[in-house]
């Protein structure tokens, strides 16, 4: 079984998130998962989905704030195991390339 999800947490606050997001994202490295942070978030996986909530509530509560905001979308795929890049490389192979803009392919 594979468990992918996207994680997104942050201080509701007016100023820079970088230090506490920064802060999330370290406390994963205590959890047997595996992540790439982008500007939108954070993508997880996992084996299971203790491992991947527990994780989750790692970088909640790892983000010192008043308020803090999380957003998490979660894929369970219980039939078979899938990793994030063979879902990026499924869109890939019927774009006939790599699913992100360059020179070539942005509107003019």
């Amino acid at each position: 079984m594979t468990v992918i999800a996207l994680l997104s947490v942050a201080p509701v606050i007016e100023d820079s998130m970088a230090s506490e997001v920064a802060k999330a994202v370290d406390a994963l490295d205590n959890h047997a998962v595996s992540y790439e942070t982008n500007p939108m978030g954070t993508v997880i996986e996992s084996d299971d989905i203790q491992t991947l909530l527990e994780a989750v509530e790692a970088a909640h509560t790892a983000v010192e704030a008043d308020r803090v905001s999380t957003v998490l979308k979660i894929d369970d795929k219980r039939d078979s195991a899938s990793d994030a890049s063979e879902k990026v490389s499924a869109v890939a192979d019927q774009l006939g390339r790599y699913p992100a803009s360059t020179s070539d392919n942005s509107p003019s």
